[in-house]
């Protein structure tokens, strides 16, 4: 697996969201450079299972296509009776 790399933007994005979690739920400041390590972490350690769920969720999107296109590829096979 490739390692997951967040660009700038959603790197903020995520701080920002983890340090308003922490501040509304559990009471705690976050501070920008904490939130970084913490989103580091957690990338590290558990971003493969949500990147591996993806995956079987596009396969499961791609089984269904693929199933289609041979149903319809079935519909127009012609008798040869």
């Amino acid at each position: 697996m490739s390692e997951i790399t967040l660009s700038a933007q959603q790197k903020e994005a995520i701080t920002t969201k983890l340090q308003t979690y922490f501040e509304n739920e559990l009471d705690f400041e976050l501070g920008q450079f904490d939130a970084e390590f913490l989103l580091d972490f957690l990338s590290k350690e558990l971003g493969g299972y949500y990147y591996n769920q993806g995956l079987q969720d596009a396969r499961q999107v791609f089984e269904q296509r693929i199933q289609s296109i041979d149903d319809d590829l079935y519909a127009i096979e012609k008798d040869t009776d």
